[in-house]
């Protein structure tokens, strides 16, 4: 048993997610230093934190970094990596990894995959088929025979598109449209090289995630994203513009059952010998049949992660190390959790999810840290001469924690409404968020009090 405070550990990515993996991490008594590959500006500007100039998606060099860093534990946030075969690449080194091997990465790199592993075993989920890149006038015959039977569809490239491979017809039209889009003009590249569609779900959709040894699903609290880009979810969809937990739709009898998907999902995968260790992280709709699957990531949700990780009351380490070494149960038997609320905000940069400009100057970071229960989190931002410039689209979290749903999101809103993307004095114009996060949870709990 390694000394308190004397281990290093490597966290692999450079987002919102991964600040917040890095921040928790650093919280643990045995944690003396957290290197970033390659980080962002925020971690950049954290004590005991250091970024280092290797890509997320360089297995030779992060391998090779954590090796020269004598890292006790690489922890991985994207999922490109692991699909890459990362943890594969660390285990043959001799490293402890937490995430899952390539082979149970597919549970999101293949669409295809996961659902005929969902028919196999069980698992509730929507109705579908997969068409390869060769079936395309099967592929639009099924569409048309689902739409005359009264059925909506969801057309979804099956491979890795950044979030961006699935599309929700709102007709029979557009659903055709959206075939050809994946299989023909080939919008998503290889991605597209399988396609799924599938019925279309209607209810309330909940992210479900578990930390998983290979043995044991230990459930997370339940959490809700915005995926849309604007207000009352009309826009494009993005990667997330805000999130909370716990989310009060996923009720005790639920949560139940979603447990059950969760554990069955890991002893099933360990039968088609994909030992999966990790975050499991379930997309359930709330649907009047039951929670039923729309997908799986090999990874934590990002915004998610922004809200799940300050609620966690145990050691981070400890509980990624545990699941590395297949020893989750036995090491850490209760994963615990605060009895508060959080809620966080994206701060997006004008035009996302379309193009926005870069390199905006960011104001008012220091003021908004100071708000009492409140952290932001960066994702898109780098240090430039003149100080910290914004990097991507969605650029900072602003999450805030309290005892209640309704204080957890005024802090974080308080926390926003510090921060700028123009200079101080004129119209504030390039920094884009919702107003409305959280307000589903807001009039549950209200409805129910």
């Amino acid at each position: 048993m390694a000394a308190v405070g004397d281990v290093d550990v490597l966290v692999v990515g450079g987002g919102g997610r991964e600040h917040a993996i890095a921040v928790k991490l650093r919280e643990s008594p045995r944690v003396r230093h957290v290197f970033c590959a390659p980080g962002n500006g925020g971690t950049a500007a954290e004590d005991r934190m250091t970024n280092l100039a290797v890509g997320d998606v360089d297995v030779e060099g992060l391998v090779k970094a954590a090796l020269e860093k004598k890292v006790g534990l690489v922890f991985v946030g994207p999922e490109t990596p692991l699909v890459a075969g990362l943890v594969d690449a660390c285990d043959a080194a001799g490293i402890p990894c937490f995430g899952p091997s390539r082979a149970a990465a597919e549970l999101e790199a293949s669409k295809a995959f996961s659902k005929d592993f969902f028919a196999k075993y069980d698992l509730p989920t929507a109705a579908f088929k997969n068409f390869n890149a060769t079936d395309y006038d099967a592929a639009v015959k099924y569409v048309e025979d689902e739409y005359a039977a009264g059925r909506e569809v969801v057309v979804k490239a099956s491979g890795l598109a950044a979030g961006k491979g699935v599309l929700m017809p709102q007709n029979l039209q557009e659903a055709k449209a959206a075939v050809k889009e994946i299989m023909v003009d080939r919008a998503f590249g290889d991605a597209g090289d399988e396609v799924v569609i599938e019925q279309l779900l209607v209810g309330e959709e909940c992210s479900c995630m578990a930390f998983s040894d290979g043995k044991v699903a230990s459930m997370m609290l339940p959490a809700q994203d915005h995926k849309r880009v604007d207000d009352n979810d009309q826009g494009p969809n993005t990667g997330g513009m805000g999130a909370y937990a716990p989310a009060p739709c996923l009720t005790p009898d639920l949560k139940v059952k979603v447990q059950d998907v969760l554990q069955r999902t890991v002893e099933a995968m360990a039968k088609e010998g994909r030992t999966y260790k990790g975050v499991l992280y379930g997309g359930f709709m709330l649907t009047k049949d039951g929670p039923l699957l729309l997908e799986y990531n090999c990874r934590f949700g990002d915004p998610e992660t922004q809200v799940l990780l300050p609620l966690l009351a145990s050691d981070l380490f400890e509980v990624a190390l545990a699941c590395a070494q297949g020893e989750l149960m036995a090491r850490v038997p209760e994963v615990k959790w605060k009895d508060q609320a959080a809620a966080t905000v994206v701060c997006a940069a004008k035009g996302y999810p379309g193009s926005y400009p870069k390199g905006l100057p960011i104001f008012g970071l220091e003021e908004a840290n100071s708000v009492e229960g409140v952290k932001v989190y960066h994702a898109g931002t780098k240090q430039a001469e003149g100080g910290l410039v914004t990097s991507g689209g969605r650029v900072l979290a602003v999450t805030g924690i309290a005892e209640n749903f309704t204080e957890a999101l005024s802090r974080a809103y308080q926390g926003v409404d510090k921060l700028r993307f123009d200079p101080p004095g004129g119209e504030s114009k390039s920094l884009h968020c919702r107003r409305d996060i959280g307000r589903h949870a807001i009039e549950r709990l209200a409805a129910s009090s």
